[in-house]
């Protein structure tokens, strides 16, 4: 089973840390040119910055770069590469461009404000799975609605399309191992009043729901 997870798309956060101003940028790319070319343009937005810090992890290459652009060496890069590092983000490029504001942070103090400028930057552009998908549609009447619904996320599947008629006519996709047991699952569940389709199946990214 091949399973990751990238970000949604871009995602843009800024935070003050005593007086200096720190503004995280994400952006998903899949190749090292991607990355380079926003970090470079970053670098030539924010020219007049104390420093721009860049990070980024490429999966089908197993490249992950980090620069601390003179910050003190593991205070700013490292931690930020860590924050994808942790959450299992891959093909992602960070930027997080710092404005000095004349305090000095401390080593810890810098740590956690690039981790906290990615974090915030990371959480505003969503992550995505990336993985095979089954998509299955279901009618159900409006009093199974919420069981079915529940039953839906305990078993890891996103909603894809939900139209109110007569019935409730849902389409969901689920993770292809367990399809079969959520179908099976909603057949018991419904006395077996409400039946699974499978109409598809698909490699795809899925943001994952809050």
């Amino acid at each position: 089973m091949t399973e990751y997870l990238i970000p949604s798309g871009y995602g843009e956060a800024e935070m003050v840390e005593k007086r200096s101003r720190f503004i995280g940028r994400v952006w998903f790319t899949e190749t090292e040119e991607e990355a380079v070319a926003r970090i470079k343009e970053m670098r030539e937005k924010h020219w007049d910055a104390t420093h721009n810090v860049y990070a980024y992890i490429i999966r089908d290459s197993g490249i992950m770069r980090y620069s601390d652009d003179g910050e003190p060496q593991g205070t700013s890069g490292m931690p930020t590469l860590n924050v994808f590092r942790g959450e299992g983000i891959q093909n992602v490029c960070c930027v997080v461009t710092r404005y000095f504001g004349g305090i000095l942070l401390g080593t810890g103090g810098l740590v956690r404000a690039y981790s906290a400028a990615a974090k915030l930057a990371l959480e505003a552009a969503g992550i995505s799975v990336v993985r095979l998908w089954k998509e299955i549609v279901l009618a159900c009447n409006y009093g199974q609605y919420e069981p079915v619904m529940k039953t839906l996320a305990s078993f890891d599947g996103i909603t894809a399309d939900v139209d109110f008629g007569v019935d409730v006519m849902i389409t969901a996709l689920l993770p292809e191992e367990k399809a079969e047991g959520f179908c099976v699952r909603v057949f018991d569940l419904t006395s077996g009043t409400v039946a699974c389709e499978t109409v598809g199946e698909e490699f795809r990214a899925v943001k994952l729901e809050k």
